[in-house]
């Protein structure tokens, strides 16, 4: 069996296969749970978080291709909770088991040029870029783009890690040398009134279905909050709907991901997509009947989409660091992620509010 191939649906009973251990995973062996589904975590921390809430852990590293191989053996259908997986990990696995996702949602996201013109070339609107792979390069993309902008490495980042803003041109060989040598992108400042994002799904029968933008605050480059609804004028809220499935039939995708939108005078510009579920996706958790995570499991696990209407407004807010020590004291719904160390910049957990829905 390949990923090529049809893969369901699964019955109760069966076994899905998460790469990477942390919160994601976790909350996804959860929902699986619900389903009557087991999940098995590959992950080489012996710590990781999923691994408390899943019926099987295999600690290896991803170079490890007999550990992966008899990993794959033991699943049924494989999804990931991060995109930075190996290539020659990706694939021994598919040789023998479905990935979902498929390969190329992964290749797409993996590399935020490869992204931008991907998204280009479906008619949709990013911020100005250019690649970078030299100071020589940095200059002459800052001539054309201007500042501010921002320098990204290609792959890699996250959570604000491997950016730098440049407010001036005189700031290049700086900027460049943060960088460490590594491909890179420069992608020109956006003036947005709001940053929101979609969570989409689309099941193997091609069925499609989009939770109700969220609208996001970051904080240090790390996701703060999610309100939902988003704050949006007439047509926006469709628009980004529609934007979001075109991407997934584009990539003829399984599962759910995050589309990070950019509200701007002029329309919307897409951010990012995450072929995965997503933080500002959490909020569904209490207020849909069916959250994210639960309808990954279904669409990798070849069962319908399940109803992910909303039943009440929300209010998701991060705790980062030592922010998790609210949790004696918060009548707000809790989900700790069973983290042993507060560490400032990590996740730690999040609350959610609901109120009656408008």
């Amino acid at each position: 069996m390949t990923s090529q191939q049809p893969i369901g649906p699964l019955p109760p009973g069966a076994t899905i296969g998460i790469l990477g251990g942390g919160q994601l995973g976790r909350m996804l062996s959860v929902a699986a749970s619900r389903l009557g589904l087991a999940c098995h975590i590959y992950d080489p921390d012996a710590n990781a978080p999923a691994a408390q809430v899943a019926a099987k852990h295999v600690v290896a590293g991803y170079d490890d291709i007999a550990a992966l191989t008899a990993f794959a053996r033991g699943v049924d259908v494989i999804t990931y909770e991060f995109e930075n997986i190996p290539t020659a990990a990706l694939d021994a696995l598919e040789a023998l088991r479905p990935i979902h996702p498929n390969r190329r949602a992964l290749a797409t996201a993996q590399d935020r040029i490869v992204e931008k013109q991907f998204l280009v070339g479906l008619g949709l609107n990013v911020a100005p870029f250019a690649p970078v792979n030299s100071l020589a390069d940095l200059q002459a993309a800052l001539a054309s783009i201007g500042t501010p902008a921002i320098l990204k490495t290609t792959r890699l980042g996250y959570d604000g890690k491997g950016q730098v803003r440049i407010n001036a041109t005189d700031e290049a060989e700086a900027a460049w040398a943060q960088m460490t040598g590594a491909a890179s992108v420069l992608e020109g400042f956006v003036a947005f009134e709001r940053e929101i994002s979609v969570i989409a799904a689309r099941g193997p029968d091609g069925a499609v279905t989009c939770y109700d933008p969220g609208e996001n605050v970051h904080k240090s480059g790390i996701l703060h909050t999610t309100t939902v609804p988003a704050t949006l004028k007439a047509g926006q809220h469709m628009d980004a709907v529609l934007l979001a499935g075109r991407i997934l039939n584009a990539l003829d995708y399984i599962g759910v991901m995050g589309v990070e939108l950019f509200v701007t005078a002029a329309g919307l510009i897409v951010n990012e997509i995450a072929p995965r579920v997503h933080n500002s996706g959490h909020w569904t958790q209490n207020a849909c009947l069916v959250d994210q995570f639960e309808q990954h499991i279904r669409a990798i696990a070849g069962w319908k989409l399940g109803d992910g209407s909303r039943h009440a407004n929300a209010l998701m807010t991060n705790l980062i660091g030592d922010d998790v020590n609210i949790w004696p004291s918060t009548t707000d719904a809790l989900h700790l992620y069973g983290k042993a160390e507060a560490r400032p910049g990590r996740k730690m957990g999040h609350t959610i509010r609901i109120s009656p829905k408008s």
